[in-house]
């Protein structure tokens, strides 16, 4: 068994990203072979890339509120207490669209943080 607190936990190098912070909860480090929890944090005016990936996302929003953009290029509004599901290859963008801090959780097999 791993306990944590995110505080004690480094934020992971996240060159290119502007306004964006990672921190990888539990993973492989901690003896999770399957899975990883990170904790992501988007400040105002942050965007995460408008990208794809093989594996599926898991994704509980912690604070804040923002926006998830779908496939099709339509944004839909997320907020503390909303999850969201992202398909393996679905191409996907969080945004910032609050004054403060736009946190989520987002769960992803191992092979997703490699």
């Amino acid at each position: 068994m791993v306990i944590k607190k995110l505080n004690d936990v480094p934020f992971a190098d996240l060159e290119g990203y502007d306004h964006v912070k990672k921190q990888i909860v539990i993973g492989p480090d901690d003896g999770s072979q399957e899975i990883v929890m990170r904790y992501f944090s988007i400040g105002p005016g942050g965007i995460s890339p408008h990208h794809t990936h093989d594996f599926p996302h898991l994704v509980k929003i912690e604070a804040g509120k923002g926006a998830v953009m779908d496939p099709k290029g339509n944004e839909h509004e997320v907020q503390t207490g909303d999850y969201v599901f992202i398909d393996s290859n679905e191409v996907h963008q969080f945004r910032n669209t609050g004054s403060g801090p736009f946190d989520f959780i987002c769960v992803v097999p191992k092979r997703g943080e490699g």
